[in-house]
């Protein structure tokens, strides 16, 4: 991995010097656009509007637009903003981890330390683990102004920007403040379902399925060309769901699921490959440094 970035954790008089780096990245297949007819790249530029020229990215400008007058903003502009100067991840307070909603999380960052920070940041790593907090950090990154959250994965720390609140939209659908009646033996069966499904949370098990046939189709095009049989590649494809799907009413829905997977339970643990339901039904406590 590269670094992207290099500053300091600072709580309190401590300082610890950090390399910043992505956490993730993109697996998915890189596709670029043709034309249909010829299969000539499809090219986008940076054209401009009074003169027709063609602008490489180096002499482009920012600029903001409100009540008929313009503001250029260049790089240089954006460069003299103290806070985007600053290479500080400034500790601001210490939460516990459930009171940071999911929906602010934006992309993860791993924390290096440089070597006079080691004994520092190995200190704090194992403070956060130990007392389950989560440290709220102010920091800028790429010509922006973060919240992000500072947390243990593993022996490693992970900065994980968020979004400012007034970034999450407010969910508002009249349709939900209707009164709706939920019998006992509906909510009784749906428990059942979900903890015929409880388990613990591997993301190792599970594939990007669109992904592993969109590369399956490649490879059958460029051994096979335009006459590929999709039939032949991939199987015979069930319709899609809903297209002439039997209606069933909500109990019956529910009853089925549970039998459907009290059948797969009973298959799965005659050939030993399953543990018993019961205890599938009751996961373990997740760790915290497992992300």
């Amino acid at each position: 991995m590269r670094s992207i970035w290099k500053g300091a954790i600072s709580f309190g008089l401590v300082s610890v010097p950090v390399k910043v780096y992505s956490a993730t990245e993109d697996h998915d297949l890189k596709l670029h656009q043709v034309h249909d007819a010829d299969q000539g790249r499809i090219r986008y530029q940076r054209r401009c509007e009074v003169c027709g020229e063609v602008v490489e990215y180096a002499d482009i400008d920012k600029a903001y637009e409100e009540g008929g007058q313009t503001v250029v903003l260049s790089d240089k502009d954006l460069e003299s903003l103290p806070v985007e100067r600053s290479r500080e991840i400034e500790v601001v307070e210490f939460v516990p981890d459930s009171q940071i909603d999911p929906m602010l999380f934006e992309k993860s960052y791993y924390l290096e330390p440089e070597k006079v920070g080691v004994k520092p940041y190995h200190l704090l790593r194992q403070t956060l683990e130990e007392t389950e907090l989560t440290a709220v950090v102010k920091f800028a990154l790429r010509q922006k102004t973060r919240l992000g959250a500072l947390r243990v994965r593993g022996n490693t720390m992970v900065l994980q920007a968020l979004l400012w609140q007034d970034e999450v939209r407010e969910a508002e659908f009249p349709i939900l403040d209707e009164e709706v009646r939920i019998s006992d033996k509906e909510l009784t069966m749906s428990s059942s379902l979900v903890e015929s499904l409880a388990t613990d949370f591997s993301p190792e098990s599970f594939t990007d399925e669109y992904q592993v046939q969109l590369r399956q189709l490649v490879e059958a095009k460029l051994e096979q060309g335009e006459s590929i049989d999709t039939e032949a590649t991939f199987g015979v494809v069930a319709a899609a769901e809903g297209e002439g799907a039997e209606v069933l009413d909500l109990m019956e829905a529910l009853r089925r699921s549970v039998e459907n997977r009290r059948k797969a339970a009973a298959g799965s643990n005659a050939s030993g490959e399953a543990e018993p339901a019961e205890e599938k039904a009751a996961p373990k406590k997740r760790s915290r440094s497992a992300g």
